[in-house]
């Protein structure tokens, strides 16, 4: 795609500019309600929908390429499998003490990031499962309606 088509897809100059701006705090912010689930509300399923949300900003205001260029296809799919193998791991290693989903990892100080023995490791988990799910949807239903408009 040539340099001038590149820049005529996606929304109007200031939408873009906004974007180049947010897209990182949005990023940021869902990164934040991953980690600190345990400890405030949030979680994983949260923290993913707003992490796939700035790419999907991404997408609206800068067009489909730019989006892909940063987080393809591929790449969201191995997150996303990632993420259920993840879960489904910490969920299995739980047996090794006897019980499904058993807390494997010592609990800290109360209201410590490092409190909450397996719940942060879920809530990555899941957050990958969801986020990269999340987006995968979105681009396929851009596709879609890209091949409707044919």
């Amino acid at each position: 795609m040539s340099k001038m088509k590149q820049d005529q897809a996606g929304m109007t100059l200031i939408v873009k500019t906004i974007t180049r701006l947010t897209v990182g705090l949005i990023l940021l912010y869902g990164i934040y309600i991953v980690l600190h689930g345990h400890l405030t509300p949030g979680g994983g399923f949260p923290g993913g929908v707003i992490i796939a949300l700035s790419f999907i900003h991404l997408m609206l205001a800068f067009g489909k390429e730019t989006a892909l260029k940063k987080l393809d296809q591929i790449r969201a799919s191995l997150f996303e499998s990632a993420g259920a193998i993840m879960f489904l791991s910490i969920a299995s290693l739980g047996f090794v003490g006897g019980y499904f989903f058993l807390n494997f990892i010592g609990k800290g100080r109360p209201f410590n990031l490092f409190s909450a023995g397996t719940i942060p490791l879920c809530n990555i988990a899941i957050c990958l499962k969801v986020g990269a799910g999340l987006f995968l949807i979105f681009v396929t239903l851009v596709v879609l309606s890209k091949m409707e408009e044919r």
